[in-house]
């Protein structure tokens, strides 16, 4: 505690009093809703359900109103309050293939097998201001798509059939949960995707930006990018089989890179890999980036020191809110640290001043 801060609790009851009052903001504004923040902010939505490990868009828009709009302490509220939830088991691996796709591109195929569909996207917009929102009116009516209902296969599929890209099967052993137990190192692929899609957007991003700029000598291809609804299926014990529980929307991407070969290993193309909860194409795009990135050592490639490259350096400063408290920490009170350190500068100085003169004779 701030000892020279005088009143103590109720001090502190002020602090939070003050916090909401500027929360809420002018009263002759109305209060923004938790329906209006889920509806219409739905990608900052999307980042705190992802950061967060929990898939709510009611309490991620709850979050980002106490939070007054600071994601990252509303991705803390998510997962502290995900900690007290009760867990009931485990549900199925999902069928991305049977996606109900609202937007899927290839930059590697022109002709993709079950077509190209554009969906909601800023890729091709003019980044200019639109006023009509400022004066409380809509852009226009824009005829909106419809999510493509037939399955859609895989494009890296269709690799597969021609053994040009790396055969990857699914391990026997169920993978450890980031969320129960500490990340420890060597992590294998399983748990660094876990880590990668809970870690700060902004973090990975950088990473991935830098693999493209050569810290990692990594060009990649956006095979797939995907984004859609899919089902959510869990085994019941008393039913002896898996019913569906739910429907999320996920983000994927599968990004193509050119591989030399190895010793054991002939040249194909290998893959890099992102899943994250809600619309993030960003975040998945550069996840899969910097787990490409990461796989050097198993793929028996040159380690170049890359960022990117380094799995300690990756996973442990990815976890925006172990960043954030280790970095606020130094906010609190350290008056003994700092005043042991002032001392020992005065020593110093006075150390130094008396031996001015004397180094001056000699």
């Amino acid at each position: 505690m701030y000892v020279a801060v005088k009143g103590g609790e109720r001090a502190i009851d002020n602090a939070h009093a003050w916090l909401a009052e500027e929360r809420r903001g002018d009263r002759a504004v109305l209060e923004l809703s938790v329906a209006q923040i889920r509806e219409q902010m739905t990608l900052a939505v999307n980042r705190v359900m992802a950061e967060g490990s929990l898939y709510d868009p009611d309490l991620a828009a709850l979050a980002i109103k106490q939070a007054r709009g600071d994601l990252i302490e509303a991705i803390f509220l998510i997962r502290a309050y995900r900690t007290t939830l009760p867990r009931f088991g485990a549900s199925n691996p999902i069928e991305t293939g049977d996606m109900l796709c609202e937007r899927r591109v290839s930059a590697t195929f022109k002709d993709a097998p079950g077509g190209q569909v554009l969906g909601p996207t800023f890729d091709y917009t003019h980044r200019l201001l639109d006023f009509k929102l400022a004066a409380d009116g809509e852009a226009g009516d824009v005829p909106k798509g419809t999510p493509t209902h037939d399955p859609t296969p895989h494009i890296m599929s269709f690799l597969d059939r021609e053994g040009l890209i790396q055969d990857e099967r699914a391990g026997e052993n169920t993978p450890p949960d980031l969320t129960r137990t500490p990340l420890e190192l060597p992590a294998d692929r399983a748990l660094r995707l876990q880590s990668l899609a809970r870690g700060d957007e902004g973090f990975i991003l950088g990473l991935a930006y830098s693999t493209q700029r050569g810290y990692a000598r990594n060009h990649a291809f956006v095979a797939e990018l995907r984004i859609g609804a899919v089902a959510v299926e869990m085994e019941i014990p008393e039913l002896g089989f898996a019913i569906e529980i739910g429907e999320i929307t996920l983000t994927e991407c599968e990004t193509v890179n050119q591989f030399q070969g190895s010793k054991t290993a002939p040249p194909q193309f290998t893959r890099g890999y992102g899943l994250v909860f809600g619309m993030s194409e960003r975040k998945a795009i550069s996840m899969a980036l910097v787990d490409r990135a990461l796989r050097w050592k198993e793929l028996g490639e040159d380690n170049l020191g890359a960022p990117a490259q380094d799995e300690e350096f990756v996973l442990y400063h990815s976890d925006n809110i172990q960043a954030t408290g280790f970095l606020e920490h130094i906010k609190l009170p350290h008056y003994v640290d700092f005043q042991s350190e002032l001392e020992l500068i005065r020593k110093l100085r006075r150390e130094a001043k008396e031996n001015i003169p004397r180094e001056a004779a000699e």
